[in-house]
């Protein structure tokens, strides 16, 4: 009864409407004043057309100082912000229904499932639950975000001096102690036109153009670490012997693949020609194919000593299940090194390269950069992905805020086999990494060594939202257990 007399006594909501450099029309702010408890707009003071509107001096909510004034400003117990770069259509009902779960719930941050309206068709969107492990500062809510002022209030005072990342530190100090609740109703329309692929905003902090936003994002990122105690410091390195154990080979291939009949003989063919002053072999790990792959990895077998084809027993694996049949394999060698069954070695020089960098930096696990390419191996936007977002004083805190580390990716076998990887076939290969790089050093080669092949075919091409949904939420549970982990290393040290 009192949540009902609490909504009922609501006539006042504060809309915050970030443009995104669009040009408001008198028609807009109308539309915002005449939706059920909104009560006040307010929108940047660059905007033409603001009559009827509170205007705001500072104009981009990625500042600190436009969130401070936001947070000064509102009066009402919730404010709501507005991605106006977008068209946004709300049922009569969708305010309230956001305003009621919060007062139901107790949350400080509420978002829901909504509709894409474009070229005139409808399709569903869905977003995904946040949990603690959400660090990726491009996590989406979509274009309405319901914050309870107090909350907002508290964070912004708190703020440092951001030029990019205030929203997204905002957030995650709302985060540490405030809840987030998902609506999962589709309570708006949303009307795009041309939108980011998911592809391009995968690799978009890779892009040297945004170099000054993600240092600010990683900023951010590594205070949040520091206040929940989950950080890492760059001398907590443990130390590892490379030449602990005796292996038959130096180095070994790892080749997961199920069904490449096009594309593995070229991935075998690229490992074969390793040139390299060290004994080395290619572990192929065939995941039942049934498109003439089986044969064709047989047929080069029996003219290769040094190609191993194993076929496991089991049906159910994923790559990582894979990669765990092909480093307990007892001739894999003492780095296992990646190299899936789209892709290529650059030259023939890439495996004498990651060996020769294990022992430079001592390193439990090394990572190379690469080069996208087409099928024909044509050089293809973004280019050159060398993730130098990565510092050796912060990278192993960074890695929580992106989506990858990158490729190829070799390991210390014996570490390795002790970590294992989860049996699943998307984010197998970043848990991993992420578990090895909170207790070893990581090694980095920044030129491209490893050309990556993009085409139809690819286990990722083109991934629906829903699909995108399903490898977010795999990866922010990913950050979930490793940030558990990590706040135990950090109370074990104290």
């Amino acid at each position: 009864f009192a949540v009902i007399k609490f909504i009922k006594n609501i006539t006042m909501l504060s809309c915050f409407i970030d443009s995104k450099g669009a040009v408001l029309s008198r028609k807009t702010i109308d539309a915002w004043l005449s939706k059920p408890y909104v009560s006040v707009v307010y929108v940047p003071k660059s905007g033409k057309h603001t009559e009827g509107a509170e205007t705001l001096e500072s104009s981009d909510q990625r500042t600190s100082e436009c969130l401070r004034e936001m947070a000064k400003r509102c009066q009402t117990e919730y404010m709501l912000i507005c991605d106006l770069g977008k068209e946004i259509d709300l049922d009569k009902r969708s305010l309230k229904r956001m305003l009621e779960v919060a007062a139901q719930t107790g949350s400080d941050w509420v978002y829901s499932d909504y509709c894409v309206e474009r070229d005139g068709q409808l399709q569903p969107h869905p977003t995904i639950d946040y949990q603690e492990g959400s660090l990726r500062d491009e996590f989406e809510f979509g274009p309405l975000i319901l914050i309870r002022t107090e909350a907002f209030r508290k964070a912004a005072a708190q703020l440092p001096d951001y030029s990019y990342a205030a929203f997204y530190a905002l957030r995650l100090m709302i985060s540490q102690q405030g809840k987030f609740f998902r609506i999962n109703e589709y309570l708006y329309v949303c009307k795009e036109g041309t939108t980011e692929t998911s592809e391009q905003n995968m690799f978009r902090y890779v892009d040297p153009a945004n170099r000054a936003v993600q240092e600010e994002m990683e900023q951010a990122c590594t205070r949040h670490l520091k206040d929940i105690d989950a950080w890492i410091s760059p001398n907590d390195v443990q130390q590892v012997n490379l030449k602990a154990e005796i292996f038959t080979y130096e180095a070994s291939v790892i080749i997961p693949v199920r069904n490449r009949a096009k594309t593995i003989g070229d991935a075998i063919d690229s490992a074969s020609k390793q040139a390299t002053d060290f004994p080395y072999n290619i572990i192929v790990v065939d995941n039942h194919s049934d498109d003439g792959t089986t044969e064709l990895i047989a047929e080069k077998a029996a003219k290769n000593p040094d190609l191993i084809h194993i076929i496991p027993k089991r049906r159910d694996l994923g790559i990582g299940g894979c990669w765990n049949e092909a480093v307990q394999h007892d001739l894999c060698g003492r780095f296992a090194v990646q190299l899936d069954s789209d892709d290529l070695y650059a030259a023939p020089d890439t495996l004498q390269k990651i060996a020769a960098c294990f022992y430079e930096d001592q390193a439990a696990m090394v990572v190379g950069s690469y080069r996208m390419v087409d099928f024909d191996l044509k050089a293809i936007p973004p280019g050159i992905i060398d993730h130098r977002e990565w510092s050796f004083n912060n990278g192993r805190n960074n890695a929580l805020r992106v989506n990858g580390f990158g490729a190829p990716r070799a390991f210390y076998t014996p570490i390795v086999r002790e970590t294992g990887f989860p049996n699943v076939s998307y984010g197998e290969d970043y848990a991993v990494a992420l578990a090895v790089s909170r207790r070893y050093a990581v090694g980095r080669i920044f030129e491209p060594i490893y050309l990556c092949r993009r085409w139809a075919e690819n286990s990722d091409a083109s991934p629906t939202v829903s699909r995108m949904n399903e490898f977010n939420v795999y990866k922010d549970r990913i950050r979930t257990i490793e940030l558990s982990a990590r706040k135990k290393s950090f109370r074990f040290k104290v």
